[in-house]
């Protein structure tokens, strides 16, 4: 085990996004494809259910509802039906939005907070440089970033429990491309990864279920096929990348673990197939 403390794990989805695939997979197809929007609970043994981001929920349409946010959803079709989103989801399964008292945010793009309103005592876990990277932006430039500041509550710093170069850390495997790995709850149960590229301060996670490790990867590729076959998006994507060259590092170092782990189930936010293969259907 890759970790500690093995936690529950339900890979769901709340909403999709419609794309032509070559955008994000080197000779990929013109046709449009579906993404969905991924998103994680973990159900911990002293601290109960936690989520790694939200995916979509209704109020992104309010949010995009007037120019110039409307290009957003212009840009990037949304597609997206009652009781898809992450809250209706957990309570059809009994589980109380109040009862979310930690959640994981990968990155800032309103694809992964959509939902995090929906959650009024969550506590925010994210790297201090992703917010950093967005908080200050003004309109068009936040756009731009594909952020959304009013999917965010208004006590959100106050909720925040940021992540820095001095947090607490563990060691990892000498097989994986990392020498550590943020201990976001100090038991090694969740163990995070600086992933940026795709969006600054971007973190993948490792949890484990007692049987099989999982990589988190939030948007460091789009589908498992990527770093299988080595094909990297589109040099278009690279508009909307924070960084390229942390992109290629971490796509790089994704495909190396993918190679050293064969057995360790990475899991792109937006892959159908790893939803298809590891998604529950439903929360367990």
């Amino acid at each position: 085990m890759m970790t500690s403390i093995p936690v529950s794990v339900s890979i769901l989805s709340a909403g999709y996004c419609v794309h032509p695939e070559m955008l994000t997979l080197k000779g990929g197809t013109i046709r449009p494809v579906a993404f969905p929007a991924g998103y994680v609970l973990l159900r911990h043994p002293q601290h109960g259910p936690i989520l790694f981001d939200t995916g979509y929920s209704a109020r992104f349409f309010q949010e995009t509802a007037k120019l110039p946010a409307s290009l957003y959803r212009h840009i990037t079709p949304v597609v997206f039906k009652e009781g898809e989103s992450a809250v209706e989801r957990l309570r059809e399964a009994g589980i109380q939005p109040e009862e979310i008292r930690y959640m994981v945010l990968s990155h800032f793009h309103a694809d992964h907070i959509g939902g995090v309103r929906d959650f009024p005592r969550a506590k925010f876990i994210y790297l201090q440089k992703a917010y950093e990277a967005v908080r200050r932006l003004g309109t068009i430039k936040a756009l731009r970033a594909g952020f959304l500041p009013g999917l965010l509550p208004e006590d959100f710093s106050a909720r925040s429990l940021p992540i820095d170069e001095h947090s607490p850390k563990r060691p990892l495997d000498s097989g994986l491309p990392f020498r550590d790995a943020y201990d976001l709850l100090g038991d090694g149960s969740l163990l995070a990864v600086e992933m940026s590229g795709h969006a600054a301060g971007m973190i993948g996670l490792f949890v484990s279920d007692g049987g099989c490790d999982y990589l988190l990867c939030a948007d460091t590729v789009w589908s498992s096929r990527a770093f299988r076959e080595n094909r990297r998006p589109h040099p278009v994507a690279s508009l909307i990348m924070s960084d390229r060259r942390e992109y290629r590092l971490n796509f790089d170092r994704l495909r190396q673990i993918h190679e050293n782990f064969p057995n360790l189930r990475i899991v792109p936010s937006h892959c159908r197939e790893a939803l298809a293969r590891w998604g529950t259907g439903g929360v367990k």
